[in-house]
């Protein structure tokens, strides 16, 4: 047997009532309490939190109009919003009854009532405020965690002048709707932009949906982001709604959108002028109202002019660009951020590490990061996991060769993935990761050269 749960509070000015309700209710919630005067209910509700109250319409000082019910109704949901409101009333004042639902109250009972229809009307209501206090709860721990993670960019670590324009940027456009494309290389932190822009913006009590674009196969692209209906094909056991209806209201982030093949930026741009999914096997579109934020790591212009991306395409998702500078264009960073790194995975390793010694920053601050930011992250890791002192030093970081080391190129062996990977370092170290200028070097197109970075994570 399930144990009694809920706590009820009955208010009426007949005696009768009241013992009826409490002999009944206590044999199916957890705490009944009674009370004739109305008066009450404001102390009551300071000092107790119901799950639901059964208020009578009409009390001794208003026998029949049920306006003292209308009022006590008001103020309760004034006082709680989330609690259930059942009101006690007679035959003959039904259609008050449904006035005041349409207030506000959960539901009405009739006097003298069967015990099976309160008992049934009883536990709805009390589940229905259940419900309402979870969500409540659930904004509220949303919205404080935002906060937290979000508190003066808490997360974007960055006193630089570069930095500072980024943050300059989002504050002038995260309350519009406008679309932005932000750009930056692998590990600069695009996704945590496009979270601060959500944060700031009209729809931060919303959803934010991110969508890599480069991992989603050209099969799968309109069932993924458009959904699909039962039947649509093989597999689709049931209806389902695209990352487009899912992010409706809210913000829909598409990373890496240079990674789109043609053929399938043509339908993502018709879905961005019409502001309309159909889902696969579906005939009806559906409206949406998103916010769009983009991310890349590669020049779409320089797409635009080798035909690899369209240019209509290009003009609807920039209407403002944000630029995040790779790692080594901030040296000035690269401390706050290493520090913050420290804090963060010495509690999580149970370490007890605080600092890194002007030793180990010199050698953080001269390497070239070609990783940025998420290869710094990886770094700090790693030395606070292999440390055996409390403060970090320069031979705890085991960094990649330095620019100097490779300029000269040397093959210990012929393994053409090792030879490739050395080469492709090379070339970028050299023109300090211009992905372009590397590109031309290499005689490779940059699509292809950002395919071998990702293969060999450089």
């Amino acid at each position: 047997m399930s144990p009694k749960k809920g706590k009820i509070l009955v208010v009426d000015d007949d005696g009768d009532v009241l013992q009826a309700a409490r002999l009944f209710l206590k044999q199916h919630v957890q705490s009944i309490e009674t009370e004739k005067d109305p008066k009450s209910i404001p102390t009551l509700l300071k000092n107790n939190r119901y799950d639901l109250i059964l208020l009578d319409m009409n009390f001794t000082e208003d026998v029949s109009s049920g306006k003292e019910g209308f009022f006590w109704l008001r103020k309760i949901l004034e006082m709680d919003p989330s609690i259930a409101v059942i009101l006690i009333t007679a035959y003959g004042d039904i259609d008050k009854a449904v006035k005041a639902v349409k207030e506000g109250a959960t539901d009405f009972v009739l006097k003298p009532w069967k015990n099976e229809k309160l008992l049934a009307t009883v536990m709805a209501a009390m589940q229905l405020t259940d419900s309402k206090r979870e969500v409540a709860e659930l904004k509220e721990t949303q919205k404080q965690l935002s906060s937290d993670i979000d508190y003066h960019y808490k997360e974007i670590i960055g006193r630089s002048p570069a930095m500072l324009d980024v943050f300059n940027t989002i504050e002038k456009v995260a309350a519009t709707d406008a679309n932005v494309l932000i750009l930056g290389e692998n590990g600069t932190g695009k996704e945590m932009i496009a979270r601060a822009l959500h944060r700031r913006s009209q729809r931060k009590e919303r959803v934010f949906i991110s969508v890599d674009m480069g991992a989603i196969s050209e099969t799968l692209f309109e069932s993924e982001l458009f959904g699909y209906t039962k039947g649509a094909f093989t597999d689709a056991k049931e209806d389902k709604a695209g990352r487009f209806e899912v992010a409706n209201g809210g913000t829909l982030f598409l990373d890496e959108i240079g990674n789109l093949p043609m053929p399938l930026q043509a339908k993502l741009l018709t879905v961005l002028q019409n502001r309309q999914v159909t889902r696969v096997g579906a005939v009806t579109p559906k409206s949406i109202d998103i916010r769009l934020v983009c991310a890349t790591n590669t020049s779409l212009k320089d797409m635009v002019a080798e035909s690899t991306f369209r240019q209509d395409l290009l003009f609807r998702i920039n209407t403002i660009e944000i630029h995040l500078p790779p790692l080594r264009n901030r040296i000035e960073d690269i401390n706050d951020i290493a520090a913050h790194f420290v804090t963060l995975y010495s509690k999580k390793y149970k370490k007890q590490i605080s600092a890194i010694d002007k030793e180990a920053l010199a050698k953080l601050e001269k390497y070239h990061w070609p990783g940025n930011v998420r290869e710094l992250q990886h770094a700090v890791e790693r030395a606070i996991i292999m440390a055996e002192k409390e403060t970090l030093t320069a031979s705890d970081f085991m960094l990649a060769q330095s620019k100097e080391h490779t300029e000269q190129v040397s093959f210990n062996d012929y393994n053409l993935e090792e030879v490739e990977k050395m080469i492709l370092r090379k070339a970028l170290l050299k023109h300090e990761g211009n992905i372009s200028k590397a590109a031309d070097e290499l005689g490779l197109t940059r699509a292809s050269l950002y395919r071998r970075m990702d293969k060999y994570g450089l």
